[in-house]
């Protein structure tokens, strides 16, 4: 069987250097906000090319915090409006609900599966305040027509950053192209972790200094408490390790390129629809490879049939979900299409290239 992802493997190619990291964190004696977190984000906020970053607990708690601090620093208050695709992950619209914020849904582009950016000023109210846009399966989401609304409006634009790592829109990276951006490191993510881990970035000073203090229960000074806060903060071991895998992201994501570019050429089966492969490559960095297809259940059944193991991301749209129930009777039929025809095939840096042949003949087979 061809695994979806060989967490095991990805690591492995980086045992020496991780295992030495870790000792090094064990034997210091210091396991919280130490010179580890330091440097990682030093190295994250390098590599991004913004300012300031800093390590939370995860990618859920990165946006929370994000807006968060803006309710704190007056720009946002509860009830106002954050528009967001209608076919992200949950987390993102978490995010908003939680801090008392409304998330107003806007549907994709079926061609790319990102927000449709000619449909958000229909949504825009006197109460919007933000733009999440989510760089969804690794492909990024911009343009100077959203600089221009966001401007207009006077709105924030954040970016979901947790699947796009690495990607590069007009020369710089996914995460400096905002107001600020949420990053996930969970395992499965382009740069994982080996636990839960998250980091925020910004160009914004006054923003990072309060999303310091709301990440360490509102304290900026021990004992000291300036804000109702959190405690989300990236630990020492899980620093350590994206220290050392953050040196390889260029060349690991280089790698899912060739791997998309062969199945986007190769793969010819007429009822399966490919995803895009972006005129300017380094737009996308495939988190996951979407396919879509109309009786995807027998599709996935044969694939697994056929010793390809895949996933489904995602198969209930947020508008769908018993935890957001007030939403169960809208129509978003793009997004709806989306959730129920899409496949995700194994793609990662250790995907053998006589794997990949085998997922293209499969499912040219089909």
């Amino acid at each position: 069987m061809i695994k979806f992802l060989d967490l095991q493997k990805i690591n492995l190619v980086h045992q020496q250097e991780i295992e030495t990291a870790l000792l090094e964190v064990f034997r210091s004696g210091w396991y919280l906000l130490g010179e580890r977190v330091k440097n990682f984000e030093k190295n994250l906020s390098s590599y991004i090319g913004s300012p300031h970053a800093i390590g939370v607990a995860n990618g859920l708690d990165a946006l929370r915090l994000i807006l968060k601090a803006y309710i704190e620093l007056g720009f946002m208050t509860v009830g106002d409006e954050i528009i967001v695709p209608a076919n992200t992950y949950i987390a993102s619209i978490l995010a908003i609900s939680d801090n008392g914020l409304v998330p107003v849904l806007v549907e994709p582009n079926i061609d790319n599966y990102n927000i449709d950016i000619s449909k958000i000023e229909e949504n825009i109210t006197s109460k919007t305040k933000g733009i999440l846009i989510v760089h969804l399966y690794g492909r990024i989401i911009f343009s100077e027509e959203l600089q221009k609304l966001a401007i207009k409006h006077n709105l924030k634009i954040i970016e979901d950053n947790a699947q796009t790592i690495g990607a590069e829109w007009s020369g710089k990276k996914s995460g400096n192209l905002g107001d600020a951006a949420g990053f996930s490191f969970y395992p499965g993510k382009n740069l994982g972790a080996l636990g839960d881990a998250g980091a925020i970035t910004t160009n914004d000073d006054k923003l990072a200094t309060t999303i310091r203090a709301l990440a360490n229960y509102g304290s900026s000074q021990k004992y000291v408490n300036i804000y109702q806060g959190l405690n989300s903060r990236l630990d020492e071991i899980q620093a350590a390790v994206l220290d050392v895998k953050l040196k390889y992201i260029d060349s690991e994501n280089e790698v899912r390129r060739k791997i998309a570019k062969r199945f986007v050429s190769e793969i010819n089966n007429p009822k399966i629809i490919l995803p895009e492969y972006p005129e300017n490559e380094l737009e996308h960095v495939w988190h996951v490879f979407i396919i879509r297809c109309g009786n995807r259940e027998l599709l996935q059944n044969y694939l697994t049939e056929n010793g390809v193991q895949t996933l489904i991301h995602y198969p209930i749209p947020p508008h769908k979900q018993e935890a957001y129930k007030e939403w169960n009777n809208l129509t978003f039929p793009i997004s709806e299409k989306i959730h129920n025809e899409v496949l995700s095939l194994p793609i990662s840096p250790v995907l053998e290239e006589n794997e990949v042949s085998q997922i293209i003949t499969v499912l040219n087979n089909f």
